[in-house]
């Protein structure tokens, strides 16, 4: 089952990062970000056409409390972003009915890929899933084609579940791969 999340008053930190809520301000460094091709679209979205609907996405992000902004310390920059997100209940195993879980979705500026940045926001936020909301399972799902996604829950534990196809916001199918880890994996 998907447990009910809200982020309002979480603040995350990492050698590198900070996660906390999105504010009002961030539409500047939001839009940056999102505007780049290639980008959205790595996770089923496409890239923002403007100020306007980044403005529109970032007012959701705030008001559904479950969405962090991903924050360089070294320049208090906004470089992406991390949802919490519900999860389809009707993919996965009934073994998952009576369980509090969510699924971890992320997208991060292409300036700053490569850099271990997303390796550390995950553990941050897996960390906060497990010992502070006491998920029994966290999912991550990613697109076949998005190799920098798989090698990031590689690196951090999850394990396959299961393949699927998603049907993305720009009109396309796109084969994936859903991942999970127990809480158990995670107090190894």
């Amino acid at each position: 089952m998907n447990l009910e999340v809200n982020i309002t008053s979480v603040k995350l930190e990492t050698e590198s990062l900070i996660l906390r809520p999105f504010e009002k301000a961030d539409l500047h460094d939001f839009n940056e970000y999102a505007k780049v091709p290639g980008v959205g679209e790595m996770a089923g979205w496409v890239h923002h056409q403007s100020m306007e609907e980044s403005e529109q996405i970032l007012d959701l992000f705030i008001n559904e409390k479950k969405t962090f902004a991903i924050v360089d310390k070294s320049t208090g920059k906004v470089i992406g972003s991390f949802g919490i997100e519900t999860y389809n209940e009707e993919l996965v195993d009934s073994k998952y009915q009576n369980l509090k879980c969510r699924e971890i979705g992320y997208v991060l500026s292409k300036d700053f890929w490569g850099r271990g940045y997303m390796p550390q926001a995950c553990y941050a936020v897996l960390q906060y899933c497990f010992e502070t909301l006491q998920l029994d399972a966290v999912f991550c799902g990613y697109f076949k084609r998005n190799v920098q996604s798989k090698r990031v829950t590689e690196k951090l534990g999850f394990h396959y579940l299961l393949d699927h196809s998603i049907s993305t916001r720009y009109g396309t199918e796109e084969e994936s791969i859903l991942t999970v880890m127990h809480k158990e994996e995670w107090f190894k």
